[in-house]
């Protein structure tokens, strides 16, 4: 390393003190909705039920009474599915097997029933000794992204059709450095990865890890990192290389999830915010961050590369993947937030409607 090891942190916050209490309460909030949207449907009230995100500008949403209601055991408490519009994107495309999503954390449980058959390699260039992931968070990342889907357990993943790459460049107690991350990203790309999701955040520049992430971009991946849990606007790497999506996050209102780091180097903003996923061990749980946020946008990623088409004639469709994202996000109201919040049903219109929408450059 030519710059030495610059260490960093997995990013997403533990649930919080109040977790069990709040989610037998959430469980009870979400049985009586459901309740009162079979009732107001059956009386020609309500057509179909899509949650957005308050204080977005939505004016030019449709609902999409086609979307299709997975069979998951937990779907009622996965606001953030509904708040990027990602169940209208599913009767088009969950995902494809061909499709690689490489998910730079702590490992993954690739044995978790929600995860079954869903992780097809794994490495570990951590300080670890196990590939393993014995921390939680890489897990949980994964669940987001790829959880199995409409099998009656568990939760709903964005991208359900999708495989993953488990590459560990993070140690059990979740730190990282430059070097490892760098490493992942080489490795996970030269295995075919499309996309990668990474949720970690260093405080400095690294050459390898810039080089790192060039080298994923030319080759046709697409880049989405966490812009980090500081509260602050100081840029954080590798969020601030330009060929990176930087993701910052968002409550269940639209506003910014607390902690969430935020700036002009923003792009895009996702839900992060008491996210439900999987967990070690056949467990599930909450978790807050932009850890979080970056999954909802990889997943996402996920679905419009399987039907992106390379418009430029440059050989690779990640341009035009982060073009749709960027270019169709619903609008939030604060500042530091990018371009709002990602929005699913808007950037498939992009990709299928709009053949002359600008591919995306690194500036």
């Amino acid at each position: 390393m030519g710059q030495g090891k610059r260490y960093g942190w997995v990013i997403g916050e533990k649930p919080s003190l109040w977790y069990m209490l709040n989610m037998k309460i959430g469980l009870l909030l979400a049985s009586l909705g459901v309740v009162l949207s079979c009732l107001l449907a059956g009386s020609g009230l309500i057509l179909d039920f899509v949650p957005t995100a308050e204080g977005s500008d939505l004016s030019n949403h449709t609902a999409s009474s086609q979307a299709h209601s997975p069979s998951d055991a937990y779907l009622d408490l996965q606001w953030d599915l509904g708040s990027i519009n990602a169940p209208q994107v599913w009767p088009r495309t969950p995902g494809s097997s061909d499709i690689l999503v490489a998910i730079l954390d702590t490992g993954i449980d690739r044995h978790h029933e929600d995860l079954a058959g869903r992780v097809v390699a794994e490495v570990n260039f951590s300080d670890s000794p196990v590939v393993d992931d014995l921390h939680g968070h890489g897990t949980h990342i994964a669940g987001i992204i790829a959880a199995n889907t409409d099998n009656g357990i568990g939760i709903a993943g964005v991208a359900p059709g999708s495989l993953m790459l488990s590459v560990k460049v993070a140690d059990d107690r979740g730190r990282s450095d430059a070097e490892a991350i760098a490493s992942g990203i080489v490795w996970a790309v030269d295995r075919g990865a499309n996309i990668l999701n990474i949720s970690l955040s260093l405080s400095e520049p690294s050459e390898d890890l810039e080089e790192a992430v060039a080298y994923a971009w030319s080759h046709g991946a697409v880049i989405i990192v966490a812009a980090g849990n500081g509260s602050g606007s100081v840029p954080q790497y590798p969020a601030y290389y330009p060929e990176c999506i930087a993701v910052t996050a968002t409550r269940e209102d639209g506003s910014r999830a607390p902690l969430a780091n935020y700036g002009d180097w923003v792009d895009v903003a996702g839900p992060g915010y008491e996210i439900y996923s999987t967990l070690p061990g056949n467990e599930y749980g909450c978790k807050t961050g932009t850890s979080q946020a970056a999954a909802y946008v990889s997943g996402l990623a996920v679905l419009l590369y399987s039907i992106a088409i390379d418009g430029n004639g440059d050989g690779r469709v990640n341009d035009e993947v982060r073009a749709a994202i960027e270019s169709s996000c619903q609008q939030i109201h604060e500042s530091g937030m990018g371009n709002g919040l990602v929005d699913g049903g808007n950037a498939v219109a992009q990709l299928e409607h709009e053949a002359n929408l600008p591919a995306w450059a690194p500036y």
